[in-house]
């Protein structure tokens, strides 16, 4: 490795550790990932990295974030992913920005990107211009996937296409919580199962006593060829927040995106808190939006100033069982069947 010390304001305290550019090959790389220090930088040159990105017990701070990135945008580092295990893994990390990387799956039955089910936290982890493809041995194969608390995550920019599911945030048990996201920008396609799945949650972890919207904006939403069956599901659904207690005013709110042609479920399915507006839904063979009881009910909703052209149904809105809340649907364009 090649070690390019970067000091931006030379070290005024006594004491301060300046942050460093670490210039790394796939030959080397490995050797330099468990020493980054927060405000770090491992620049990695392009190439075939065969060995995955093990990235354990490592944080970067507020304001100075570990950071992993291609030397050079248009010539990305491509991970090729391996047996039996996840090519980007996730554990106890926070602070950290991996921008510029392409995730090659080759059709194994592992995941792109997993915050790993061992792992206690995963907070505030940026995702960004990442290129992930080719991990659709089944729909339980993932591009982008947390099974751990996860706080604060931004994922932005990336092309997320051939996988089993593109991105699956929580656990199906409600546990393990993805809270305060912004999921921006991205464009997923060519998903066996959801292109966005987050999991409804049951509790909260007892730091987390703010109140978080979670946002999902600007990005292209496509299952154009997906096929009917058992294994047929939405675009994108949206589980519930804690119905009570610590997070149960939290918010999903969903604008400026992009929902294309589902043949087998709806474009949308959501339930709980949510926000549904400025959006585009397209689909020729079914239903748009869906918002409908899945594990709760949903509560707290508004759908408002959307263009809806499908199909089938519209907007179907099922309040469920329990008490009376507060739904809005106003108004939207909608040519769909009555």
């Amino acid at each position: 490795m090649r070690r390019i010390v970067h000091v931006g304001l030379f070290c005024l305290l006594a004491g301060t550790v300046a942050a460093a550019d670490y210039r790394a090959s796939a030959e080397d790389y490995r050797d330099y990932v468990r020493q980054l220090q927060p405000g770090d930088r491992l620049l990695l040159e392009p190439g075939d990295y065969r060995q995955g990105l093990p990235l354990h017990n490592l944080s970067g701070r507020a304001g100075q974030p570990i950071v992993i990135e291609a030397i050079d945008p248009a010539a990305p580092p491509r991970f090729i992913a391996r047996p039996r295990s996840n090519t980007v893994s996730l554990v106890n990390v926070r602070h950290l920005v991996l921008r510029y990387l392409e995730l090659d799956g080759r059709g194994l039955p592992v995941d792109a990107v997993k915050a790993e089910g061992h792992s206690r936290y995963a907070d505030y982890i940026t995702l960004e211009s990442l290129h992930i493809h080719d991990h659709a041995a089944s729909q339980q194969n993932v591009g982008i996937s947390t099974k751990c608390p996860a706080l604060g995550w931004v994922v932005r920019g990336n092309r997320i296409e051939r996988v089993g599911t593109g991105m699956y945030f929580g656990d199906s048990d409600g546990s393990d919580p993805f809270v305060g996201g912004i999921i921006e920008a991205n464009r997923i396609a060519h998903t066996l199962g959801y292109n966005l799945q987050i999991k409804h949650q049951t509790t909260r972890p007892e730091d987390q006593t703010a109140r978080y919207d979670t946002v999902i904006r600007y990005n292209v939403f496509s299952k154009s060829d997906a096929v009917a069956g058992p294994q047929a599901r939405p675009n994108v659904l949206l589980g519930h927040v804690p119905p009570t207690g610590t997070g149960s005013e939290d918010r999903y709110l969903v604008y400026g995106n992009l929902f294309l042609h589902n043949p087998s479920e709806a474009l949308l399915q959501a339930e709980g808190r949510v926000a549904v507006y400025d959006n585009v839904f397209i689909n020729g063979s079914g239903d748009a939006i869906h918002i409908q009881p899945h594990h709760d009910v949903p509560r707290d909703m508004a759908i408002f100033s959307n263009t809806v052209l499908a199909s089938g149904t519209g907007i179907l809105v099922r309040q469920g069982k329990g008490a009376a809340w507060r739904q809005r649907v106003i108004a939207n364009v909608v040519a769909a069947t009555p």
